[in-house]
């Protein structure tokens, strides 16, 4: 999953796809490189962000979804929103995955519009909001808490109607985590397996790559980033979000083929 970020101050790419042309330009390319899947977004969610209005995420978002799509057809577009108004232009643009950091709980109207439009749903968990969540972090049981949440979301989804084969977990790495959380977030990830879901992955660039190897500038991480990576895809991961995509599919391919034993030509 490439990592398309529509904000003036995302944390990773310093608002590189902050012009409509530009992002479906970089889009396009990470099509070329391999990219199965793409996340557009229009909000920041990096620690301590603020909101935009509606009309504002809809003029980021929107346009990049349809130059994709109407350039290429058959591209897998994610919009990563909390906001059903959003994810319904979305959808119509041509998007057909709903990656929800709020694990579709700021909005109500939002699961229904996913269970009705036959899309798929990324539930991540976040402890709080972005603006406080690596201020205000406590756990009573790590990772249990999180696996309860997962649970619970799955219950009351799949009640609403949504199809289970539609619904991916993402543990939120760097969302409420504390770095030793996020490194055991990691090497524990296959215990999520249990809830029978698709595990996604997004530890691009983050912070706690950032301390590990004493890199404070998030655009240089991504060597770094691949470990992670790595290790996500060994412990069950079956969709990284990533923002260096021709890298990414490279390492995914060879982890892959280390852990199946094979590799198909």
């Amino acid at each position: 999953m490439g990592v398309i970020n529509t904000t003036p101050d995302s944390f990773s790419d310093g608002g590189i796809n902050f012009e409509s042309d530009i992002a479906i330009s970089n889009g396009l390319r990470m099509l070329d490189d391999d990219a199965d899947i793409l996340d557009v977004g229009g909000e920041s969610t990096r620690p301590g962000s603020l909101p935009v209005d509606i009309e504002e995420e809809l003029r980021r978002t929107i346009p990049v979804i349809s130059g994709i799509c109407s350039q290429k057809r058959d591209a897998l577009i994610s919009i990563d929103t909390h906001r059903k108004v959003v994810a319904e232009a979305a959808l119509e643009a041509g998007a057909i995955i709903i990656n929800d950091v709020s694990g579709f709980r700021d909005d109500p109207e939002l699961a229904l519009l996913a269970r009705d439009s036959g899309a798929f749903l990324v539930v991540m968990h976040m402890l709080g909001a972005p603006r406080t969540m690596q201020t205000e972090i406590h756990y009573d049981s790590f990772p249990g808490d999180i696996y309860t949440f997962f649970q619970e979301r799955i219950v009351e989804l799949e009640r609403i109607g949504v199809a289970p084969e539609k619904i991916i977990i993402d543990p939120g790495i760097g969302f409420g985590k504390t770095f030793d959380q996020n490194l055991i977030l990691i090497n524990r990830l296959n215990e999520f397996l249990k809830l029978g879901k698709p595990l996604l992955m997004g530890p691009s660039r983050k912070a706690f790559i950032g301390k590990i190897i004493g890199e404070p500038e998030a655009s240089k991480r991504d060597t770094a980033t691949m470990a992670a990576i790595s290790m996500s895809i060994c412990r069950g991961a079956s969709i990284v979000r990533a923002h260096d995509v021709k890298s990414t599919v490279q390492v995914s391919r060879v982890t892959d083929a280390i852990i199946r034993e094979k590799i198909e030509l």
